[in-house]
């Protein structure tokens, strides 16, 4: 009969021998075990010390931007007066400015009428025809003009309204100006009186070429109740006036349309609030760049402290953080200090060639420390080349050619611009004299910039400037030119009309079908070389081939003569080449993520270690409780014996106790 449990035949515990010999057979795992929490500590510490890497790259994106040191701010010291933005092209100084008088459009009164709904005069159609134009002369009184002079703008054009049997009514012919979209809105007030309900019609834009001249043609109520010419029959009463804006910018005097005042300081628009006296400071806007310098420094810090940690020793402890003594740590470290202690190359003529001299400077520690004061007086010292020690850029020495454009290919360097041909502006010019235009031959089609659409025309005769003024408007209008971005100038060449594309270059042009007599001119594309290499020119910008080492460079030519135009300096500053190291060090293939591919694959190898002792220790196990088995029931079978040979013996003759 076999042993129900083991060591009941023996006395022996062969569970308590059997977990021994087991707790020996594991220690292989508790160091597999210990040497997985040490790799997963590392990948957890190259994790780590990728995110602060990322960091620091982030925060070099704004310094890496040059466009962010060009940013300009215009600040008002009496906002309710008025407001204003800058684009970086803006025109630096200080401007004091006088409002005297804000634009404003046109508003007229028609007499009241008792019911908003109720016919107005016959089923007679009448035609309402509105001009926009200028109310000059005269006297104003009660909102009436005596001896004035109304004078068409032709560039506008007239508009036509028909109110019918279907609209006669004041709620009729209020929706019927609304709907036809003429320029003109048209409300009714309720003003408590007798006939109460009172027409009134604005004109839809500001400025003093807007005041209206209506005429109308039918129905005699209707036409008495809208007919209204400033310097004739005045059946509506003005009560605002049409105005432009009025303004001083350092004693010079301004007009415009509208409150919104653009170009009257170079890159600055003003938007006109109230009549009053207030000054407008137009300044490099440094604050950002301060800003990104002060995130650069602490996402540096914040990697340096990173860093201190994955790699320290305490010596009180006697334990060393996760990658004391790493290569790959002490690699990283090594590059970024080198990146941002060597000088640039290709800086020659500059206020600033090291990062030291704008107040940024290494401390013992391996910390960056920033002198606030003196990167504040670097920049206002000279903004442009803080910019070079920073990012990518190209700074032109003559005043008219820029460096908009470069390529990872460019390489630093000083550049000599040369220019052999101007890019000119492709243009038209109309017959000499009057141009009539008649109607139903008053659609012409416009190719401008090899885009064509058909522009409708206000029929009548035109001299040379209203023509230019005409087509202008008429064209800069059209909805396909408009969403193309393209458009086009009026002027007078001698007694005809001319007009000159918004572009410039090969293909630039205008050519109109429908006006008899007019003769077009293309543009041409600027020539020259960039660095004595010829360079291929497109409207006005030039750009240095593959065959140049300044390969993608493009620099635009905005004005000037042929001839030498000096040089460009382009340099790539130390965001750029941090920015380099860091994707270096943080892509899929570089040194953080090799190591943690190599982590990991040894921790894969530890599972499949950990897999193969477990096997092993499963048939160990079998194997000593086989053993202990055997060994249990040899000893139950000699204890069995010896205890029959011991009654045997008692059983001898001879043999007493």
């Amino acid at each position: 009969m076999a042993i129900a449990a083991p060591g009941l035949g023996s006395n022996l515990d062969v569970n308590g021998i059997i977990t021994q010999l087991m707790n020996i057979e594991r220690q292989p795992l508790a160091q597999l075990a210990t040497k997985e929490a040490s790799f997963q500590s590392k990948l957890s510490a190259y994790g780590s010390l990728k995110g602060a890497l990322s960091n620091l790259n982030s925060s070099l994106t704004a310094l890496n931007d040059p466009s962010k040191f060009q940013a300009v701010s215009a600040k008002v010291s009496d906002t309710t007066i008025l407001s204003a933005s800058a684009l970086k092209t803006a025109a630096l100084g200080s401007y004091a400015i006088n409002v005297t008088q804000l634009a404003q459009s046109q508003s007229i009164i028609a007499a009241g009428q008792s019911s908003t709904t109720a016919t107005i005069g016959a089923a007679t159609s009448t035609t309402l025809t509105i001009d926009f134009g200028t109310i000059t002369g005269g006297t104003l009184t009660n909102g009436v003009y005596t001896g004035a002079t109304f004078t068409a703008d032709s560039t506008i054009g007239s508009k036509t309204i028909t109110i019918g049997s279907s609209n006669n009514s004041l709620q009729g012919i209020r929706d019927a100006i609304n709907a036809a979209n003429v320029g003109v809105k048209a409300t009714i007030v309720n003003d408590g009186g007798a006939s109460p309900y009172r027409l009134v019609l604005q004109s839809s834009t500001t400025g003093a070429n807007r005041s209206m001249r209506i005429s109308a043609a039918g129905d005699a109520t209707v036409s008495s109740l809208l007919s209204y010419n400033p310097q004739g029959t005045q059946n509506l009463t003005q009560a605002n006036v049409a105005q432009d804006a009025a303004m001083t910018i350092n004693g010079v005097s301004v007009n415009s349309r509208t409150n919104s005042v653009a170009g009257a300081i170079e890159g600055v628009t003003l938007t006109l609030a109230k009549v009053g006296q207030t000054n407008v400071n137009v300044d490099k806007d440094v604050a950002g760049v301060q800003t990104s310098v002060q995130a650069f420094v602490k996402a540096y810090n914040d990697l340096k402290g990173t860093m201190d940690g994955l790699s320290s020793f305490d010596a009180a402890t006697r334990t060393g953080g996760p990658l004391l003594g790493d290569t790959a740590l002490r690699s990283v470290e090594s590059q970024l200090r080198q990146t941002l202690s060597g000088s640039l190359g290709g800086v020659t003529n500059s206020n600033y060639s090291v990062l030291s001299q704008i107040g940024l400077s290494f401390q013992k520690d391996g910390s960056l420390a920033l002198d606030t004061s003196k990167l504040s007086s670097a920049l206002a010292n000279d903004v442009n080349a803080v910019a070079g020690l920073f990012a990518s850029v190209g700074t032109a020495t003559d005043s008219l050619v820029q460096a908009s454009k470069f390529t990872a290919n460019t390489k630093p360097g000083q550049y000599a611009i040369n220019v052999t041909q101007m890019a000119t502006q492709g243009g038209l010019v109309g017959p000499a004299g009057s141009v009539t235009i008649n109607s139903g031959q008053d659609v012409v089609a416009v190719t401008l910039d090899g885009v064509t659409a058909n522009v409708t025309l206000t029929a009548g005769t035109y001299t040379a400037s209203e023509m230019a003024s005409h087509l202008e408007s008429k064209i800069n209008g059209t909805a396909t030119f408009a969403n193309a971005g393209l458009s086009v100038k009026g002027s007078v060449s001698g007694a005809a009309f001319a007009l000159t594309s918004g572009s410039y270059g090969s293909t630039s042009s205008i050519t109109i079908s429908g006006i008899a007599g007019t003769t077009s001119t293309a543009g041409v594309d600027v020539a020259g070389t960039i660095g004595g290499v010829t360079a291929t020119g497109k409207g006005r910008s030039l750009t240095a081939g593959a065959n140049s080492p300044a390969d993608g460079l493009e620099v635009t030519i905005s004005g000037g003569a042929v001839g030498d135009r000096g040089e460009v300096r382009f340099v790539r500053g130390y965001a750029h080449q941090l920015q380099k190291t860091l994707d270096g060090l943080i892509a899929g293939n570089g040194v953080i993520a090799g190591r943690a591919e190599g982590i990991s694959r040894s921790i894969k190898d530890i599972d499949q270690q950990r897999d193969v002792i477990a096997k092993r220790l499963e048939a160990a196990e079998a194997r000593y409780r086989a053993q202990f088995t055997a060994l249990d029931q040899l000893i139950s079978s000699m204890r069995s014996t010896s205890e029959f040979l011991a009654q045997q013996l008692a059983t001898l003759p001879g043999v007493r106790n």
